[in-house]
């Protein structure tokens, strides 16, 4: 992650954590799970013209959980499946990436109006990138990294709370895999999901 993009990041969950809480919500446990598309930001580049189609945008999912420490702190983790990536480069050869996450996060959140309210988050992420070549064979690689979002919440009642949700995992892949331009090259995968949650 650049030093820039660190800075912006740092400084999001600071504000977020500095802000009143919020009137809503429960300390103790949580859980819930998100749908939502992804796209692997870097899969479809600088193929030289070779690819006959390329898919870098696919469905998602996570399971997640977490726990309320205050009204606006809280911390979580989950398992995501980001999609199976796909490529065709004619001539029968076709290249397909799965990619999976293991993920936690600290989130931190503010109300803007009754009942709802902005969170962001900022966390680690282990992802495998499972690459499938027709030619070359299987190849599987395992990295870590940052990962983090922003989005609101809002709660239907002081239980249960929906979710909308932008969130990065950065600079996925490497080794032999190919989730980005090229052979070893890593992408940034983005996730836009809604998520339902249940306070214990």
């Amino acid at each position: 992650m650049s030093k820039s993009s660190w800075v912006a990041v740092m400084g999001v969950a600071t504000a977020l954590v500095a802000l009143p809480a919020a009137a809503q919500g429960l300390n103790g446990f949580y859980a819930g799970a998100t749908v939502g598309k992804s796209k692997a930001r870097d899969w479809c580049t600088g193929a030289d013209g070779f690819v006959v189609s390329c898919d870098d945008r696919k469905n998602a999912w996570k399971l997640f959980g977490g726990y309320q420490i205050t009204r606006n702190f809280a911390v979580e983790a989950g398992y995501a499946n980001l999609g199976k990536f796909s490529a065709d480069f004619g001539g029968g050869e076709t290249e397909a990436a799965k990619v999976t996450a293991w993920e936690a996060s600290i989130i931190a959140g503010a109300p803007l109006v009754d009942r709802l309210n902005i969170f962001g988050r900022l966390g680690v992420y282990r992802a495998t990138v499972k690459d499938v070549d027709s030619v070359f064979g299987t190849f599987e690689h395992d990295n870590n990294n940052f990962t983090f979002g922003l989005g609101l919440g809002y709660d239907i009642t002081p239980h249960f709370t929906m979710r909308g949700e932008w969130q990065r995992y950065y600079q996925v892949g490497g080794g032999e895999t190919a989730l980005g331009a090229g052979v070893g090259q890593k992408s940034n995968v983005d996730v836009l999901g809604i998520s339902a949650l249940w306070r214990f």
